[in-house]
């Protein structure tokens, strides 16, 4: 039995209690997201519990209960609508998350059509995108829509008849008269829940969560003139019941529904071989979220219907076809300790240890809590079964505990008085006043100075290629720098005596050192490291002072007059500027390098006037060269949304900042929209 696998109980008695607390908080979540169109926890989060209780019964299968939720389709009909008995018991397909499972699924398929047909046959898949919606099933009389009904428990559905004809791209009649059992997707438009949210907003209401949840609500509410005026969309995908001939595969199956006037999703394709498969899944990860509505993965089915008839169905799944999910950005898993990191300004921020977990594509181990308030705000304890999150290049956040899961062991974290430094020496640690966060009174720890020198040489400040944090701890481990100065006077003998540098290395080390002597004035601010001066305040105090020489003069209230700059900010400003040490670092820095001064800020530029916030991965642009252009037509870059914000120019994998643009009515611009507005 292979348990390798970190997610499974190492004894069957641990593995017992891990499977009664995932399947009774399985169906509490899956009662909630199913019947009650409600949610407590991201369905990402809830399918990761699913797959560690599948996991788990994999490697301990006689501890697999008839009633457990691997087993059986979710959901029951609510009591407020009529209901329908199913003509065609309907299914739900099982999941798989990565490139292996899909190769173990072709294997499985391989296997039982040759034991059923007598020889190996190797089929080809074809591939759909998996819509995140309600899922629907239509019966028809002679070409006419003659019920509506919702998957129910499989069996037994709900009728929604009078409220799917409030769809448009549902055909009251088909250009055949035909009769049979057809099975769609509900869904609403991204850019529907963004109109409805406004109106929601404007009205004094909080704004709906997803679109998902939206349309399943839209499509149970009593009054059809809801639905109507919430415009839902449908795609259909599948004949389950036909009183003539079916085609005898998958794809001439999908145009036969095209040709009937149903709306099919146009992104399905054929593949040849498993690979193919997969790399359709990669391609539509990056494309998905361009779709104005919400993508959670790929449905692979056998093409040809004779290997589908052949492989049939299991207890809860058919056999010939498989649910490849997206990469999730929402997981589960245990938080194992909680342990102190001390950043390159003396923040002392709690990082999470968590058993590894594959979230968005990446293996995580580690994730922020950011300060005792957000620990006592989570009430998150050692031992928890948390909810991870990761958004794009966002660093991984855990956004809420699984208290279902909790056994009476979990520990709370109680914020230490001392933190330890490399060397093994400590310093106390205060409490910022007036914030959530900690620092160390010692601002000379070993830690920090490492920081420090990570985002000097970071893309942020110098951008000194090839100057990591492994080169960085090589050259302070060997007493080859101190100050940031000490960098620009390395020479080629200092780097040939570190380990594995060789001529060449140590060379192109050297060059790319000299390459950086030159810099903005914005990111010179941002790579000293001064307290609560990030990227976008650096530019703006460039802009309003134009050269160094005038920053190192300025006081408190020089600082504290610049549009954007807060007391706080100002103060550290003035404390920075007036420290001898740093008067003496600057000397130094200065001799080694030069500073290109900003221009002169336009004021008859197109965008003046407009503040922006760039969110998500530019496809055809850099952030650095699209905040450039911005100023350059006068306009402004923030690093957070607020009431202020004109525009937020939303890239692929946006993260929180969109949310915020969509709760608050700032108007949101794709990159599309955004290079049209700069030409």
């Amino acid at each position: 039995m292979d348990r390798g696998n970190s997610i499974i109980p190492k004894t069957k008695g641990e593995a017992v209690a891990r499977l009664a607390s995932l399947r009774k908080t399985i169906e509490h979540h899956r009662y909630l997201y199913h019947v009650e169109n409600k949610s407590e926890i991201s369905p990402e989060a809830l399918d990761a519990l699913k797959h560690e209780l599948v996991l788990i019964e994999e490697a301990y299968p006689d501890l697999i209960t008839p009633d457990s939720p691997s087993q059986r389709v979710a959901g029951a009909p609510l009591k407020g609508f009529k209901k329908i008995k199913h003509t065609v018991e309907q299914w739900s397909f099982n999941d798989a998350f990565n490139a292996e499972e899909m190769h173990d699924f072709d294997t499985r398929v391989q296997n039982f059509i040759a034991k059923a047909v007598g020889r190996k046959v190797k089929p080809s898949y074809v591939c759909e995108l998996k819509i995140d919606g309600l899922k629907v099933v239509l019966t028809y009389e002679k070409g006419v829509l003659l019920t509506a009904a919702t998957r129910g428990d499989g069996i037994i559905g709900e009728d929604v008849t009078a409220n799917v004809k409030m769809i448009e791209s549902v055909p009251l009649s088909l250009n055949e008269k035909v009769s049979g059992v057809f099975e769609g997707e509900v869904w609403m438009a991204k850019t529907t829940l963004e109109r409805l949210n406004k109106e929601e907003i404007k009205a004094g209401r909080d704004p709906y969560a997803n679109p998902r949840n939206l349309a399943a609500g839209t499509i149970r509410q009593l009054d059809p003139k809801i639905v109507k005026a919430r415009t839902l969309d449908v795609f259909i995908y599948d004949v389950t019941a036909l009183d003539k001939e079916l085609p005898d595969n998958q794809i001439d199956e999908l145009k036969y529904l095209q040709k009937l006037g149903f709306k099919v999703n146009p992104h399905f394709t054929e593949s040849k071989t498993m690979d193919d498969v997969i790399a359709f899944w990669q391609k539509w990860q990056k494309k998905a979220p361009k779709e104005d509505y919400w993508i959670d993965g790929v449905v692979v089915k056998v093409n040809e219907k004779e290997y589908q008839d052949a492989l049939g169905y299991t207890g809860k799944a058919p056999r010939f076809g498989i649910a490849l999910k997206f990469p999730a950005e929402q997981v589960t898993t245990v938080l194992e300790d909680i342990v102190l990191q001390v950043g390159r300004t003396g923040v002392v921020t709690p990082v999470a240890h968590l058993r590894p977990v594959s979230v968005a594509g990446s293996v995580v181990s580690r994730a922020t809590l950011h300060n005792e308030d957000e620990i006592e705000r989570l009430d998150v304890r050692i031992g928890d079964t948390v909810i991870l999150q990761k958004a794009g290049d966002v660093i991984p956040d855990i956004v809420a505990v699984v208290k279902e899961m909790r056994t009476g062991k979990e520990k709370k974290f109680v914020f230490p008085k001392f933190v330890e430094d490399i060397d093994g020496s400590v310093s106390p640690i205060e409490r910022i006043p007036g914030q959530a966060a900690h620092r160390a009174v010692n601002k000379n720890m070993f830690a920090q100075k490492r920081r420090r020198f990570y985002y000097f040489v970071s893309k942020k400040g110098f951008n000194i290629d090839g100057c990591g944090p492994k080169v960085i701890d090589a050259l302070l481990d060997a007493d080859l720098i101190a100050n940031f100065d000490d960098l620009f006077t390395l020479t080629l003998g200092d780097v040939l005596s570190l380990p594995r540098f060789a001529e060449l290395s140590a060379k192109n080390l050297i060059e790319a050192i000299n390459n950086a002597r030159t810099i903005t004035l914005g990111k010179f601010l941002t790579a000293l490291s001064i307290e609560h001066v990030g990227e976008e305040t650096a530019h703006d105090i460039a802009e309003a002072f134009g050269n160094i020489a005038k920053i190192r003069k300025a006081s408190f209230d020089d600082f504290n007059n610049i549009y954007g700059v807060g007391e706080v900010v100002a103060q550290s400003l003035a404390n920075w500027f007036a420290d001898e040490h740093h008067e003496t670092l600057l000397d130094r820095l200065l001799a080694e390098i030069k500073i290109v001064n900003p221009e002169k800020k336009t004021t008859k530029g197109i965008l003046v006037g407009k503040t922006f916030v760039l969110t998500g991965t530019l496809e055809t642009l850099h952030r650095d060269d699209a905040k450039a252009k911005i100023r350059a037509l006068g306009g402004e870059v923030a690093e957070s949304v607020s009431s202020k914000t004109s525009y937020v120019v939303a890239g692929e994998n946006p993260g929180s900042k969109l949310d915020k643009a969509q709760s608050l009515g700032v108007q949101i611009l794709s990159e599309k929209d955004f290079l049209k507005m700069l030409k």
